[in-house]
């Protein structure tokens, strides 16, 4: 195993599921790459909704996955496996199946990625999670093109901030919801077309007056709950409805008769539980596709703020008040 680190290492474990105070700094053995694997040495982890429903025990890790909390790294590789195509020293940014709270990180060598030209390393290790999840779910599945109407609900948090960027660099006119007025202009400076205060604004209704009825092509939602039938209510003739989580609730009724007259796709996916194969194949979309973006600087990486590792529990004490635009990064 080419490549030496440490015997052991700090990461963040959680005592039981709760709020932040459950999360402390722990020590473990250093992991160990396997044949395709490298072990990445940490300096940024980004933090994500997933991290906190883990978290509260509510978002268990698949079988296989390290059970600590972090799902997006950038760092530099520490040691590699036999047959992984990466050399020690190289610097670089992965998603990973858990683990990413930690100062080394396993990851099968086919999810890392160079960190693009001109990025920081806090910026790349808020890259991955985000950015894997858009491409993967707007382009792939949702088969966004130039000239659809794209939706995304959460606009200035990261998923939305990506999703905002991509899908207007791509040619789509983009409608975006978020919390506050402050938080519309943020969406609006990063490509949004059209930005709805959902406090004070109905989305379907603004859809249907600014398209005259015709609707939108695709929407991102990770909302559910009342939002589905808006939703369903928003789409143009043979939209896409695209879920990918349900924060406010799973269980929903819809109007199914609506889903039939417009001839709309209702689907949806998860990311973490996917192939290394599945995955492999997002990595090489993105360094193809978007990577050339990222390094023109047509599409950033929007950090909100960054925290010290030992400042975990206010990190997420932070990323829970739902203030940030952009991603909140951990620094390790």
């Amino acid at each position: 195993m080419p490549g030496e680190t440490p015997e052991n290492m700090r990461f963040v474990g959680v005592t039981g599921p709760g709020g932040p105070e459950v999360l402390e700094i722990r020590t473990m053995p250093t992991p160990v790459p396997t044949a395709h694997e490298v072990v990445i040495k940490v300096a940024a982890a980004g933090i994500n909704r997933p991290d906190i429903l883990q978290r509260q025990g509510k978002y268990p890790p698949p079988p296989g996955a390290s059970p600590i909390l972090g799902l997006e790294v950038a760092g530099v590789v520490a040691a590699v496996g036999t047959d992984a195509a990466l050399k020690v020293g190289d610097t670089v940014c992965a998603l990973v199946p858990g683990g990413g709270y930690a100062e080394y990180c396993r990851v099968p060598a086919a999810h890392c990625l160079p960190v693009p030209r001109g990025l920081s390393i806090p910026q790349a290790g808020g890259l991955a999670e985000t950015f894997f999840t858009v491409w993967a779910n707007v382009f792939q599945i949702g088969g966004l093109k130039r000239g659809d109407l794209f939706l995304v609900h959460g606009g200035a948090g990261g998923i939305g901030t990506t999703a905002i960027q991509l899908a207007h660099a791509n040619g789509a006119q983009v409608f975006t919801t978020a919390g506050t007025d402050e938080k519309c202009a943020a969406c609006a400076a990063l490509g949004a077309d059209h930005a709805f205060n959902y406090k004070t604004q109905n989305f379907a209704e603004e859809i249907k007056r600014i398209t005259d009825g015709r609707g939108v092509d695709v929407i991102l939602d990770m909302v559910a709950g009342d939002y589905a039938q808006e939703n369903v209510n928003s789409l143009a003739m043979r939209g896409r409805l695209v879920q990918i989580a349900v924060q406010q609730g799973a269980i929903v009724t819809l109007n199914l008769a609506k889903i039939m007259q417009k001839r709309l796709i209702v689907t949806g996916s998860t990311l973490r539980p996917r192939s290394i194969e599945e995955k492999a194949t997002i990595a090489q979309e993105l360094k193809a596709r978007v990577w050339p973006l990222l390094e023109t600087g047509r599409v950033k990486v929007i950090i909100d703020r960054t925290f010290a590792f030992a400042r975990v529990r206010e990190a997420h004490e932070y990323f829970e008040r739902g203030a940030h635009v952009g991603k909140v990064v951990l620094e390790i």
